[in-house]
């Protein structure tokens, strides 16, 4: 969706959607109604913070990383590109030199997955660990994927989450990316200030340079 340039990348946080299995699940509800109070609705959530479009902090992954509270709010606003992956199964240090990566900071990754917030795909692309050392030789520290993890669903050590952390780069998984042309943009993909957490959704949106 786009509003005066900035084009909505975000996968909304909706009841029924799927989750991380295991996880829980994102429910909103109203706890109390205009007419309980006799003034104002007041609406509570409960959820998993690694729903929808969202943020891991270090410490999601390495008991030493950083927590949310800890990480520079500048790292998930200012210039991005987005790269066309579709065509790819596997991504990795040898397929990502084929494009210019020269001067990107923040790299949005366009997969060949259809982002349906209500349906927990089964497969997606896969990113080898080499991606992170390459990355940090680009001097790239934010990377966003369209899906829903850096890793496959049934890893259990994470390698390409600690390749990443290792060489300094912060992730933003699930963006909706579907509809995005490749290029270079404006980024805003704020987590919440939530003191001592291991992640937050995200409302990220672009705007075309």
């Amino acid at each position: 969706m786009e509003k005066g340039g900035w084009i909505d990348i975000t996968q909304p946080l909706t009841n029924g959607m799927a989750n991380w299995p295991g996880d829980t699940p994102f429910n909103f509800e109203l706890g109390v109604t205009k007419e309980q109070s006799g003034s104002v609705n007041i609406g509570e959530i409960r959820t998993s913070l690694h729903m929808g479009t969202h943020a891991d902090a270090p410490f999601h992954f390495d008991e030493a990383g950083k927590k949310l509270h800890e990480l520079d709010v500048k790292i998930y606003i200012g210039r991005a590109k987005v790269i066309d992956v579709t065509m790819h199964a596997y991504l990795g240090r040898s397929e990502l030199e084929a494009y210019d990566l020269d001067g990107a900071e923040r790299l949005l990754l366009k997969t060949s997955e259809t982002n349906n917030p209500f349906v927990f795909p089964q497969s997606f692309i896969e990113l080898r660990p080499d991606i992170g050392p390459y990355l940090g030789e680009k001097g790239i520290f934010l990377l966003g994927i369209d899906v829903p993890s850096v890793d496959r669903t049934d890893s259990k050590d994470l390698p390409t989450h600690h390749a990443l952390g290792d060489n300094g780069i912060c992730i933003v998984e699930n963006l909706m990316l579907a509809d995005t042309e490749p290029g270079d943009y404006e980024l805003i993909a704020l987590p919440l200030a939530i003191q001592d957490a291991d992640g937050s959704p995200v409302r990220a949106v672009i705007r075309k340079i």
